[in-house]
């Protein structure tokens, strides 16, 4: 297991949230009572000063909304990445990016409790985030709501030091103040430091569009960010100020996450989802359906917690920063219903006129074939260089003096599906950067796939264990269809040996009896395509013995077990 990292508890169960809600309502409704649209302080506007979407230079709020210097709306669809703590993973920017995403919130420290990320290190995360064609959301983590956090005062001290790095980057750069800056003791004392906060940076002349964390650790269980929404906005001069609402467990009804995102665009006030879960912990299971739904349906921007990294790899969408082990909470942010593959549009101040970077990578080293079978072939290759940094791989069929990709990679192995048995296929590799350049065609290999046809049913599973510590384990489960027709709804089923007891899991829902599991899908895993494959995560308890699964059957049929 990787240390503590993921620092906000779930320490409210929604169910107190039921009770609160009428008292939550009556406080709230004069706060966000609905006027004409506000994108500059009272003040300002008595001085005839003009609307800061007139003025601004770069991204900025309009009539409620986040938009770039253009004007155009701009919606975040992007993930929390914990650069803060593995400062090493510089890769990952391009590996969300490659997988769609328009934005990235990176956690930083201003030195209160972890070690400074310091000027140089950010203006570098800046630049990557620009190289992948990223939006980036910084903030500082410090402040994250224990007794011993960092103030918000101390983390606008913090921006203010980094002002000639963040200068000229309000077309790429929101400064997120603090991460979730109260826990849930005196959550009321939240707003008076926050208008304070902002009038500093302010003052110290930053024009970025900044954001506020809620109190209650982030969710704003008891509404304090809610009812005073409105005064923090207007101690922004220039108004441009962006609320960010973290959902989790708190947030595990439709009526709770709809009632609470329309109450802000119906008083045109800015509003995200800055972090949300929703595998299920101990204190609830979050909505995270309704969460992406509603975000998509009234345009708000949602930023998914986390790429990788966390102590309960629950939270991990993608498995020890490994892109092409995305986790069944990683399926579900990317490629599920409302996802970011699905609704992400790039901003388009990186779209205006000629890109900057126009120098192709390297091309590639020529591939070689492992674990090849009659239907399936696993490549790998040397990595390309790239003069800011290379962002995929695209692996081609060749053959008649034309080429066509038939998979893609953020990393240098790549597995090719559907092939037919017993037949020779010729293939090769581009890079590819951020800006759409792409490389030269690696060199070739010819493949010749195994006669055989798929043993058992039309299915094979791959059964991994992630990590292990005393008393438990993680484990993946690679559910691949090898026939020719879809399938859909389906039951998996296998036995432990060794007493091993699922707790959690992640893409499916597991019961068990004894040693014996069956798996019945989630929403967004429920139909497994011809040549597709399903990931399944869970974590379990153990004893000294773990003993992986000797066999597993889909809907009653064997599978294979490479």
């Amino acid at each position: 297991m990787r240390p503590a990292r993921r620092d906000t508890p779930r320490t409210l169960p929604a169910r107190l949230l039921t009770g609160l809600a009428a008292l939550i309502g009556l406080v709230v409704v004069g706060a966000l009572c609905p006027g004409a649209a506000l994108a500059q302080s009272p003040a300002a506007r008595s001085a005839g000063v003009p609307s800061a979407g007139a003025q601004a230079a770069g991204l900025h709020i309009g009539d409620g909304r986040l938009l770039e210097g253009n004007g155009n709306d701009f919606v975040m669809r992007g993930v929390n990445h914990a650069h803060t703590w593995y400062p090493g993973e510089t890769q990952s920017l391009a590996d969300v990016k490659a997988l769609g995403a328009n934005s990235v919130r990176v956690v930083l420290s201003d030195g209160h409790r972890w070690s400074e990320n310091g000027p140089a290190d950010v203006a570098a995360v800046i630049e990557q985030c620009k190289a992948n064609r990223l939006i980036c959301v910084l903030e500082v983590h410090d402040t994250t709501g224990y007794a011993a956090a960092g103030t918000l005062d101390h983390a606008a001290d913090y921006w203010i030091g980094l002002k000639d790095v963040l200068a000229g980057q309000e077309d790429y750069v929101i400064v997120n103040i603090g991460n979730e800056p109260w826990g849930n003791t005196d959550p009321a004392g939240w707003t008076e430091p926050t208008v304070a906060a902002v009038k500093k940076l302010r003052a110290a002349g930053l024009q970025h569009t900044i954001m506020v964390d809620a109190p209650n650790w982030g969710q704003d269980w008891q509404g304090v960010m809610r009812a005073n929404a409105r005064s923090v906005y207007d101690a922004d001069p220039t108004g441009n100020l962006i609320f960010s609402i973290h959902m989790y467990s708190v947030f595990d009804t439709a009526q709770e996450i709809t009632d609470y995102l329309n109450a802000f665009v119906d008083a045109e006030l800015p509003i995200l989802i800055g972090e949300f879960g929703g595998p299920a912990d101990q204190y609830g299971d979050p909505d995270e359906d309704t969460m992406m739904a509603t975000a998509e349906q009234l345009r708000l921007g949602y930023l998914a917690w986390s790429w990788s990294g966390n102590t309960d790899p629950v939270l991990d969408l993608a498995l020890d920063f490994d892109p092409s082990r995305l986790s069944g909470w990683g399926e579900r942010i990317f490629h599920g219903v409302n996802g970011i593959a699905q609704t992400s549009e790039e901003a388009t101040v990186y779209g205006d006129g000629a890109p900057d970077d126009t120098e192709a990578p390297t091309a590639p080293g020529a591939p070689s074939a492992t674990a090849v079978t009659d239907s399936s072939v696993t490549l790998g290759w040397a990595a390309a260089t790239d003069d800011t940094a290379v962002s995929g791989y695209d692996v081609v069929l060749v053959g008649d003096g034309t080429s066509s990709t038939v998979a893609s990679s953020t990393t240098t192995t790549a597995t090719v599906t559907g092939l037919t048995a017993a037949t020779t296929y010729t293939f090769a590799v581009h890079a590819r950067d951020a800006a759409g350049n792409r490389s030269a065609r690696s060199a070739t290999v010819e493949v010749t796939t195994d006669g055989g046809g798929t043993p058992g049913g039309a299915c094979s599973v791959g059964y991994r264990v992630v990590g292990e510590w005393p008393g438990g384990f993680q484990g993946e489960i690679a559910v691949r269809n090898t026939g020719s027709a879809a399938i859909g709804p389906w039951t998996l089923a296998f036995a432990f040996a060794d007493g091993q007891t699922v707790t959690n899991m992640w893409g499916g829902t597991a019961t068990q009896d004894a040693g014996a599991v069956n798996v019945a899908p989630a929403s967004y895993t429920a139909t497994i395509p011809a040549g597709g494959t399903v990931t399944l995560g869970f974590t379990a308890r153990k004893g000294d013995t773990n003993t992986a699964p000797a066999a597993f059957r889909l809907n009653g049929a064997a599978c294979a077990t490479p």
